[in-house]
């Protein structure tokens, strides 16, 4: 029987085993151990939700309620209790003598007992007004935080495609690595076929050391990067955790802009309309429904010495005409804050609009760079492959070939860092418009 045929039967059968063993164990493997691909979707939205300010929103939202809950009672009956001791030095006394009328004066010392009641019936929009201005401002103060979440995203934008770049530079340099360890070889060959000399293969070799430098500039730089990640999005990320390279989204982006920070101003306007509702209703009268029940002495008949009950009720109206000394100057001040706001606003749109067509200029730019990268890759990779025949052959150094080995990997590292910028100056663009 031929041995080789059995050995190779066993081989394979071992190869067999081997797999089936794999695939077990695959299968075995709980679902946790599988490695989980981050998007930048969802590392912009881990990083939001990772934000501490974050736990304000909540905060805004249960102080607007408290304080919403605090204006309500203002429509409620406020009561109050009272009591009073007091003695005077004289009391009314008539001036008048009446043959057989005693006519009679109240005492010098006075008590009394009451509860008075009060209710509101019409304010003027007071209290309206300034729920009016407590939503606004809750609104504001939201609106603020939003936009400052907002900002976490061009951080995360920079830092994801930061890591995509590198990783593509390291891979570059694989390539670059297996490539000088294949002319390493070939000039090995050439030495002890008298081609070539221990010159040369050191010259390669210091071009192995450099890739090596490289390589962990390379690895430290992203170690950093994955880093401000982890810390950013509150989740770990590993060298084993892979990052998902964007799809480009469809171009050109829907116009017009939807950032945060025109809710802000749109926010500041509502704020300073209630601020002007307010002043309004300051200016009304305030009418109110009264009632006080008690017992004193004396009672409410002036004469009286001993302790009575007593009642009273009716309707006040009260107007503070003071508030119009200020009325006029506090509604231009308003005013001119209303017209600061709308400048803001249009200055943040000048800006970004003058921002946004050298962001579609730069994707433009690097768009038609990349359609020449591929050829630029494609004929240095044949003046290479020239180069390595022509020191195969004596007409060319080694020298010489480390240089078309390094243009070459100049221009792979040159269309990886294209496409990444490419597709970071788009998202840079979604994110200043909110698209």
């Amino acid at each position: 029987m031929d041995h080789s045929i059995v050995k190779k039967e066993n081989r394979m059968n071992l190869n067999y085993f081997m797999a089936g063993m794999m695939g077990l164990f695959a299968f075995l493997l709980p679902a946790q151990a599988q490695v989980h691909t981050l998007t930048l979707d969802e590392c912009r939205q881990l990083a939001e939700e990772h934000y501490p300010a974050i736990a304000q929103m909540e905060v805004i939202e249960h102080t607007k309620s408290f304080t919403l809950a605090n204006a309500n009672t203002a429509w409620l009956p406020q009561v109050s209790l009272n009591a009073k001791a007091a003695y005077q030095s004289d009391v009314v006394k008539i001036p008048i003598d009446i043959p057989g009328i005693d006519i009679p004066s109240p005492d010098k010392d006075q008590y009394q007992v009451t509860a008075d009641v009060s209710q509101l019936i019409w304010d003027g929009g007071r209290i309206a007004a300034q729920k009016e201005q407590v939503r606004a401002n809750a609104g504001l103060e939201k609106q603020k935080l939003q936009s400052e979440v907002y900002a976490l995203g061009e951080r995360v934008n920079n830092v994801f495609f930061g890591i995509l770049l590198l990783q593509e530079q390291l891979a570059q340099q694989d390539i670059l690595d297996e490539e000088l360890q294949r002319n390493y070889d070939k000039v090995e060959s050439y030495i002890a076929n008298g081609v070539a000399n221990s010159t040369d293969l050191n010259a390669i070799k210091v071009e192995q050391l450099k890739a090596r430098q490289q390589r962990i500039q390379m690895e430290s730089a992203i170690d950093a990067y994955r880093k401000v990640l982890s810390v950013l999005i509150g989740r770990e990320v590993s060298a084993d955790t892979p990052l998902a390279k964007p799809a480009p989204p469809d171009l050109p982006l829907s116009p017009g802009v939807r950032r945060p920070e025109l809710n802000i101003f749109e926010a500041q306007e509502l704020l300073l309309q209630s601020q002007q509702s307010l002043l309004q209703a300051k200016n009304m009268p305030v009418i109110a429904a009264f009632a006080q029940a008690g017992y004193g002495k004396p009672g409410l008949t002036l004469f009286e010495k001993k302790f009575a009950p007593l009642f009273v009720g009716g309707v006040t109206l009260s107007w503070n005409l003071g508030n119009l000394y200020t009325y006029k100057n506090e509604k231009k001040s308003i005013d001119w804050q209303k017209q600061s706001v709308a400048a803001q606003r249009e200055t943040f749109l000048y800006n970004l609009n003058t921002q946004i067509p050298l962001q579609q200029n730069e994707i433009e730019t690097y768009r038609r760079t990349m359609q020449d990268d591929e050829e630029i890759i494609r004929l240095r990779r044949q003046i290479k492959e020239a180069a390595e025949v022509k020191v195969e052959n004596g007409t060319m150094t080694v020298s010489d070939l480390i240089e078309e080995i390094n243009a070459l990997k100049a221009a792979r590292q040159s269309m990886a860092l294209h496409e990444i910028q490419h597709l970071a100056a788009i998202y840079q663009l979604k994110w200043t418009i909110d698209n």
